[in-house]
């Protein structure tokens, strides 16, 4: 199982920018995707996730101004991210708990992650 996640960059604060995180490879269910995030010298952090029924959970620093979606024919998650501010500058990391075959066990597959700097 592989995910490729896609979409950060540079923006001004203020700003705007959508993370697409596929999924992809021996996939018979996934259960939770989330995004993760880790900023120079700090901890990985949680910034969202979402089971696949569509429940989503935020960080507080998130609430209100990032959106966490998925598709779940296309293996996909994605996360809307708006009024961008510098604290928010970090490597984004998505990730899936993955189940490949029927009755088998989850295992939680990561990202190669992706860079989102926001600028003052």
């Amino acid at each position: 199982v592989q995910l490729q996640a896609s979409g950060g960059g540079l923006v001004q604060a203020g700003g705007s920018l959508r993370l697409s995180c596929a999924a992809s490879g021996s996939i018979f269910s996934i259960n939770v995707m989330g995004w993760f995030r880790q900023a120079p010298g700090q901890e990985r952090e949680l910034v969202a996730r979402i089971i696949s029924g569509g429940s989503a959970n935020y960080v507080d620093s998130v609430k209100g101004r990032f959106t966490i979606s998925r598709d779940n024919a296309k293996n996909m998650v994605y996360l809307q991210m708006n009024s961008l501010t510098p604290e928010d500058t970090a490597v984004y990391y998505c990730n899936a708990d993955v189940q490949s075959r029927a009755s088998g066990p989850f295992f939680r597959y990561w990202g190669q992650g992706t860079q989102v700097t926001v600028s003052s």
